[in-house]
């Protein structure tokens, strides 16, 4: 690492999220967060930085999306901070997002799990609205493909506290309203078969 490198705010929340949420390799995070490539595996794996709440670097102000994917598609790229420290500062202050208390961040693969396996046609939106998550990290688990996928197990969102029975009920009611939307016309089809039938004997 450069020695006269700028680092992020929070580099290690901000190593959880990128771990998180983008595809970047263990090499680039370390580089960008100033930390050791086999520390930003750790975190990957869950030995290190268990405890941290993921800093969402694109909010502060300090990267900006197309530059995180110009170093997703290449690997041998270097993250450039977009801006410095003291206006990552009052950028910060600024856009302070949702506080989730530290032991529920663990909670969300766990509730989202839980709403695929038994709502399995609510949608990623309808997700993210009751458990503030990323569609990278709902696709994750709905494809099978989350790189801690054993220890998810699904638990009930409500009794986690990543929403109110409230919330949780407007979601899945509206959920159901499709369903009955969808089921109106098979209903109606099989009632016709079925008097077509009667008919031609």
């Amino acid at each position: 690492m450069n020695m006269t490198q700028e680092l992020p705010l929070m580099r290690k929340a901000t190593a959880v999220w990128l771990v998180e949420n983008t595809s970047l390799t263990f090499a680039q995070i370390a580089i960008f967060c100033g930390l050791h490539e086999l520390e930003v595996q750790g975190i990957a794996d869950g030995d290190v930085a268990s405890g941290i709440i993921g800093q969402n670097p694109i909010l502060s102000g300090q990267l900006s999306r197309e530059e995180i994917e110009r170093c997703e598609k290449n690997s041998d790229a270097t993250l450039v901070l977009k801006r410095s420290i003291t206006s990552d500062v009052k950028s910060t202050a600024k856009k302070t997002g949702k506080y989730t208390p530290i032991a529920r961040r663990q909670d969300k693969p766990d509730g989202i799990s839980y709403l695929l396996k038994y709502y399995p046609d609510i949608t990623n939106g309808q997700i993210k609205k009751l458990v503030g998550t990323t569609d990278k990290m709902i696709d994750s688990i709905r494809n099978r493909t989350h790189w801690n996928l054993k220890n998810i197990k699904p638990r009930d969102v409500v009794l986690l506290g990543l929403c109110s029975q409230s919330q949780f009920n407007d979601v899945i009611s509206s959920i159901k309203v499709v369903e009955k939307e969808i089921e109106k016309p098979k209903k109606k089809a099989k009632e016709t078969k079925i008097k077509k039938t009667v008919k031609g004997k």
